[in-house]
């Protein structure tokens, strides 16, 4: 059998702007990057809190290198769980004020893990619109009835936990919505997750270590104990600046992901030293309180100055400031136009994206300085302009 039917459909996205090609990146993530060869001032990492190369980091990575080397070498439940990952989790569950806290190698197994381990078909799910894709996969994945409630809307969530009568209902939402840089109002939403007696799980992958005074993201800015949210995800990868995920609840949530979430059984454990960089980058999230100080100045400098210029912003208060531009093509050519100018930004299209709203994800980051963001939005401007955008 050819493959000549998927030719066509490759062609066919080319054609629609919507196809997807990797670029290769030959330094650190860093505000300055060279990209394919070339130099560009990069607002498009999830590092917020510019811990990805931080020199303490980096050293706490080599010693704990040197002394459990580079592979986990098996599961958490053969031979793979070393002191590192240990220490990770004690300190993550006093971070976020949880008794337990479980590490997972990516989000996306989190996510799978944890909605498969608590759900079959006698259960339901209840998911945010615009949820990350990977909420969206565990879900379809456990079997259980799956609905989609209207986009952080605890109106339409309540109506339709009122007429299941599943045996467990899980309601998932992300903390900050990835690709629209808005928080869900996670109160209103533990609120009818209570009427209802349904568990709230939330992925908050964007929120930690941006929001909140220590970094503790959405749970720590609404006040939220593991009472009124069962079931906290969290990944490294971002505001920590390193590799994996975890999630942090009861004694009785994480001792059932251990018996039975799948992508924790049967996968290989984070390399120990990515626990241990994780430490020192918790630490420093945590005690580093300037790194979102700048942070919140920096995306009001860049708001201003969009609003000024009459380009369409989301609603978003987080380090994710999406340019909403609309048809893929237009996206695409602003990218394009940009890194001409010596500016990364990638676009986003469909189907990551409803069809009609291709953006610019502009990402900002501690790391970045406040001459940097002007350099971009000049350079906004200018290329807007000259596209008839503003």
């Amino acid at each position: 059998m050819s493959f000549n039917s998927l030719s066509a459909e490759l062609q066919a996205r080319k054609q629609a702007s919507l196809y997807r090609q990797r670029r290769t990146l030959e330094t650190p993530q860093q505000p300055v990057v060279q990209v394919d060869g070339r130099e560009y001032l990069a607002f498009c990492s999830n590092d917020y809190l510019g811990l990805a190369n931080h020199p303490e980091v980096i050293k706490s990575f080599q010693q704990a290198a040197e002394l459990y080397g580079v592979g986990g070498g098996a599961s958490h439940l053969v031979n793979g769980h070393s002191r590192a990952h240990h220490e990770l989790e004690l300190a993550l569950a006093e971070f976020t004020g949880r008794p337990r806290a479980l590490l997972f190698s990516t989000g996306y197994m989190a996510n799978l893990g944890a909605v498969n381990a608590l759900l079959d078909k006698q259960d339901a799910v209840f998911q945010d619109r615009l949820n990350h894709a990977s909420l969206l996969d565990a879900g379809l994945l456990s079997g259980a009835r799956f609905q989609r409630y209207l986009h952080n809307d605890p109106v339409s969530l309540d109506k339709r936990l009122g007429k299941t009568e599943a045996r467990r209902k899980l309601v998932v939402t992300d903390g900050v919505f990835s690709m629209d840089g808005d928080v869900a109002d996670l109160p209103a939403l533990a609120d009818v997750c209570q009427r209802h007696d349904a568990w709230l799980m939330v992925d908050d992958a964007h929120g930690f270590g941006c929001l909140g005074a220590q970094g503790g993201g959405c749970a720590e800015q609404f006040s939220l104990s593991g009472e009124k949210l069962q079931v906290l995800v969290g990944t490294l990868g971002k505001g920590f600046g390193t590799a994996g995920a975890f999630v942090a609840g009861s004694e009785e949530l994480i001792e059932t992901l251990i018996q039975h979430a799948r992508t924790y059984i049967y996968t290989t454990s984070m390399p120990p030293a990515v626990a241990a960089a994780t430490l020192t980058s918790l630490r420093l999230l945590r005690s580093e309180t300037w790194r979102r100080d700048k942070l919140e100045a920096l995306i009001t400098q860049f708001r201003r100055g969009c609003e000024s210029m009459g380009l369409s912003l989301m609603d978003s208060p987080t380090p994710i400031q999406p340019i909403l531009i609309g048809e893929s093509d237009q996206a695409v050519a602003m990218s394009q136009a940009l890194e001409a100018e010596g500016i990364f930004i990638s676009a986003i299209r469909p189907p990551t994206v409803p069809a009609g709203s291709a953006r610019l994800r502009v990402t900002l980051s501690a790391a970045h300085t406040e001459q940097q963001v002007q350099r971009l939005l000049d350079t906004l401007e200018r290329v807007a302009r000259e596209r008839g955008v503003i």
